[in-house]
Parts: C-alpha cells; sequence; structure tokens
C-alpha cells in the first residue's frame, strides 16, 4: 500500500513543506526508518537522529533545519504518529464465516459477517454483534452480549450475562466476569458470598492481556466507554472505572471503588476498596491509594500524598542514616551539658 504524503496531511490535518506528493509504504522510528517510509519527531532528544534518518518524510511539531526532505507540521506529532500507523496497520486477520469446529449453543444470536474460529464456545442465548471476531479458544458464557466489530483475542474467558459493548478489543487470556473476592468470616471459617452481579465494558474499551474484571456481588462492574487498560491488571468487583481513563501494567483496584473520568494510573498501582479517585486525577507508578483523592490532584507515594511533597520526602529517606548520626551527636552532647549543670 502505498499513499501520498499530501494524501496522508489531509487524513490527519497539517502543512507540508517541501514536495507533497512523494509516495509513502509505512512508518518507523527514525534510526531505522527506509526511503518510502514516513517517521516522526516527538521527543526533542532525539534530534541527532534527524540527522541521519533515512526516511522519506517526518512529522514534526516546527519546521527544522536538521532534515532537508519534506516535512509534515502537526500540533501533536505523537498522536500524529498513531493516526499514521492505523493507516499502514495490517487488518485484524479473520476466519471466513463460522467454522465447524466451534460450538454454538441453542438459542445464540449471531450477527453478520463474524469470524468465528476453531475452539470457540458460545453459550446459550448469547448475542453475537455483526462483524465481531472471536479468536480459537474464547469462551462466551450463557446470556452474554457482545457487541458489534469486538475483537475477542485467543484465550478470552467471559463468564455468563457479562456485557461487551460496541468496538471492544479484549486481549489474550483475560477473565470477565470471574467471581469477586467475597466472604464473611464465621470464626476461622471463610464462608464464600455468592457474586451475583455482571461486569458491563461499554463501547470502545481496551483491555490488555490477562487482565481480571470481576463480576459484581450485587449490580455490575462496570468500565466505562473508551477505558483502556495495559496487561495484568485486576478490577475487583462493583468497581467502576470512568469514562477514557487509563490503567496502566500491574495495577490492583479493590471492590466497590469509584474512579473518575480521565484518570491515569501508572504502574503497579494498588488502590483500597470502598474511596473515590476524582476525574483526571493522575497516580504515579507503585503508589499506594488508602484513601480518597479529590479532582484534578497529582500524587504518589505509599500512602500517596501530593507528588510535590512525596518528592521532598524521599530527598529526606536518603538522608536519614545521615540525621541519625546528627541526632546521636546531639544527644551526646546534650548528655554532657546535662553533666556540666548537675556539677555546678
Amino acid at each position: 500500500m502505498e499513499v501520498t504524503l499530501r494524501h496522508i496531511a489531509e487524513l490527519i490535518g497539517g502543512t507540508i513543506v517541501g514536495n507533497d506528493q512523494i509516495l509513502i509504504k509505512g512508518i518507523n522510528s527514525l534510526h531505522v526508518a527506509e526511503e518510502g517510509e514516513i517517521s516522526f519527531l516527538a521527543d526533542p532528544r532525539l534530534k541527532d537522529q534527524i540527522k541521519a534518518t533515512k526516511a522519506s518524510a517526518v512529522i514534526v511539531k516546527e519546521l527544522t533545519s536538521l532534515y532537508q526532505r519534506p516535512q509534515l507540521i502537526v500540533p501533536d506529532p505523537h498522536l500524529a504518529y498513531a493516526r499514521v500507523a492505523t493507516i499502514f496497520a495490517p487488518p485484524v486477520p479473520r476466519f471466513p464465516g463460522i467454522s465447524e469446529k466451534a460450538v454454538i449453543e441453542e438459542g445464540t444470536h449471531i450477527g453478520e459477517e463474524v469470524s468465528i474460529y476453531p475452539f470457540v464456545y458460545v453459550g446459550r442465548e448469547s448475542v453475537i454483534g455483526n462483524k465481531v471476531i472471536l479468536f480459537p479458544g474464547v469462551y462466551v458464557g450463557d446470556k452474554v452480549t457482545v457487541g458489534d466489530e469486538s475483537v475477542i483475542c485467543p484465550n478470552v474467558t467471559i463468564m455468563p450475562e457479562c456485557i461487551i459493548g460496541k468496538k471492544v478489543i479484549i486481549h489474550a487470556g483475560t477473565v470477565i466476569g470471574s467471581d469477586g473476592f467475597g466472604y464473611a468470616r464465621d470464626g476461622d471459617i471463610s464462608v464464600k458470598i455468592p457474586q451475583t452481579g455482571i461486569v458491563q465494558i461499554e463501547d470502545e474499551v481496551e483491555i490488555g492481556a490477562n487482565n481480571t474484571i470481576d463480576r459484581a456481588a450485587l449490580g455490575k462492574t462496570l468500565i466505562q466507554k473508551g477505558v483502556k487498560t495495559d496487561n495484568l491488571v485486576q478490577i475487583g468487583h462493583n468497581v467502576v472505572v470512568g469514562e477514557n481513563t487509563i490503567i496502566v501494567a500491574q495495577v490492583g483496584i479493590a471492590g466497590s471503588t469509584n474512579i473518575g473520568k480521565g484518570v491515569v494510573i501508572g504502574p503497579q498501582v494498588g488502590v483500597t476498596d470502598h474511596i473515590e479517585i476524582g476525574d483526571r486525577v493522575m497516580v504515579a507508578g507503585k503508589s499506594g491509594v488508602a484513601k480518597s483523592i479529590p479532582s484534578g490532584e497529582v500524587v504518589s507515594g505509599i500512602p500517596t500524598m501530593p507528588h510535590r511533597l512525596w518528592l521532598k520526602t524521599r530527598g529526606h529517606i536518603r538522608r536519614l542514616p545521615e540525621y541519625s548520626e546528627r541526632l546521636k551527636g546531639l544527644e551526646s552532647r546534650v548528655k554532657e551539658l546535662e553533666e556540666v549543670l548537675k556539677k555546678e
């Protein structure tokens, strides 16, 4: 596939400086791009690479004298890269129709132009929307809904009665609707609380590989429109994740926590149960969230605190051995002064 640079500019917006009719066949990073490919400069620290790149054109925020070929100027090169990469990305592979080696139980409605690979199981009275792709090893329980154009990757499990919206991507190995971790203690014995709710995932959500999203004890665990999760994320029962939130790898969110819209949660963050995280909050990696956070805050640390305060705190932590020695010296001097005063 080849398109002109002008065609790319029309699709993503931007201004071309140089020949707008050159043909572009793909996109690559500056240091490996070849003739016929377009690259991008999203990080000013990579300016040395733009001098040596073999790319036929580059996407930049502002015109640079370091590169003498055509330049496509845009407000956000990283965002432009995402959109150009979509043009050249290979299509998701599709099985032609429904495999004879798939098991489709009675009462299930299958939409048009679906792609259901071998060794897929779809339970009773489920609804599979138009243009859905179910890869090998997918398990869809009874009374599940999968919306139009969703892609369910290999070995994903969707437990009974869960709802998956339109244009959802669920990556390999994820489990949707496993039982929430709910028990009541009877002395030394843990008595299981039946988890009778569901998981609902709204439209245009992307769930990473090996996520676990627990069904609600009552009601629903809700992942709202546009949420993106990385790999190895655990979301507990009755959690609500607000629209367009991003959750990075190895995050654990305990039950009944409400997360607002546009939140960014960094890697390896732990979030306790029954708290509120406001809209547009940013939580730095490896933080421990033990209490509610108002909207718009940037926090880090264990437990979390304002990010700038955490940076100061970490600076003092490194100096604790020094502080300890100084304190011992002060204690010794105070003791000497006390001895002198006693003699007087």
